[in-house]
């Protein structure tokens, strides 16, 4: 039985009508789709008359900051900046949302959704929800991102009844935002739902040349001439087929790399025939946290559960690697060239 029944949407409208302050929250380092389906429901909830608090685990990057305009009818803020007020507003909360994640391992703030004790909704679009975790669960993986979940879900709403020009104006443009991001512009992910949703959405009036003006037109110089670094200096082909790039915290210092600039970079390798599967590594303080994007064929999900301590998507996954278990950037290379053949060899 799918998630989206009407049984479900029965609960999820229960859910909205007897609770007045919600506080909803994503997952670590939020991207697109994070923000774009946490403040399009934020918007939503301001619509019915509820009273809503979005807690983000990390500051959102620059490159998202659009997304806010200033004027918001709800607060926010990130347990980075606040966290006793983010452990505090999470525990007081009326009802819990939380979007695009599929447990609470993926969140700072997943202590605090653990004792929490109201009502908890999650709507993600992950392999393997802890349903245990929460009272209602709306899950889909056959679908382009947590914002097209978003979607499914406040279409099937009576008041909504699947008209998406009365969906609020900055809920419509989050929702689209957050699912072109997470196709990476329709390029993977994409399913004859994620078509429709995006043309309903340009029917009711999103501006999608703005969308897109923001989030492929406004980067940084320094971003450019990184990316040339990387194809040029960092990039290696292994013969299998599969391009890796390790980039160190000094070459993330030397382009002042912010959060969210390095987006994209993972997906460029796979436009090369002979690639089969991209991963790039980056060194924070404490990990290297790893993307991986694949071609259909070859399963990034399985590479990353199998040597990265993750998971994600068939094509789409992410995982990280112990910082402490590594002298430097090179012994990390050499683990990426011993799991590529490991992950040939299965």
């Amino acid at each position: 039985m799918s998630d989206f029944c009407q049984k479900n949407i029965s609960k999820l409208e229960l859910f909205l009508q007897q609770n007045d302050h919600f506080v909803v929250t994503t997952h670590n380092n939020p991207d697109g789709d994070a923000l774009g389906s946490s403040t399009a429901f934020c918007y939503f909830l301001h619509q019915m008359g509820k009273t809503c608090t979005l807690v983000l685990p990390d500051a959102p990057p620059e490159s998202l900051s659009f997304l806010f305009y200033g004027d918001e009818p709800f607060s926010y803020f990130s347990l980075t900046d606040k966290a006793l007020e983010a452990e505090q507003t999470i525990l007081s909360a009326g009802a819990l949302v939380c979007l695009d994640f599929n447990g609470l391992h993926r969140t700072k703030c997943g202590e605090f959704i653990r004792k929490a004790t109201c009502p908890k909704l999650l709507i993600d679009h992950h392999l393997d929800p802890e349903r245990e975790n929460f009272d209602i669960v709306l899950s889909q993986t056959q679908i382009s991102s947590a914002c097209e979940c978003v979607y499914q879900a406040l279409m099937a709403l009576p008041q909504i009844s699947n008209q998406a020009e009365l969906l609020p104006a900055r809920t419509a443009y989050a929702l689209m935002t957050g699912m072109t991001t997470d196709t990476n512009n329709f390029a993977n992910s994409v399913y004859p739902s994620t078509l429709r949703m995006a043309s309903a959405l340009l029917e009711a009036g999103v501006d999608r040349d703005d969308i897109i003006q923001k989030i492929y037109f406004r980067y940084r110089e320094n971003r450019l001439r990184a990316q040339g670094y990387i194809l040029n200096e960092k990039l290696k082909i292994s013969p299998e087929g599969v391009a890796y790039v390790v980039l160190s915290r000094a070459e993330m210092e030397k382009f002042d790399l912010q959060e969210g600039e390095t987006e994209g970079f993972v997906n460029i390798p796979l436009s090369l025939d002979k690639v089969c599967m991209s991963i790039l590594i980056r060194e924070y303080p404490d990990r290297y946290r790893v993307s991986i994007r694949s071609k259909k064929g070859t399963s990034a999900n399985m590479w990353a559960r199998m040597c990265f301590n993750g998971g994600g998507h068939e094509n789409a996954s992410g995982g990280n690697l112990d910082r402490t278990l590594f002298a430097d950037a090179s012994q990390v290379e050499e683990y990426v060239k011993s799991a590529i053949a490991q992950f040939f060899a299965s």
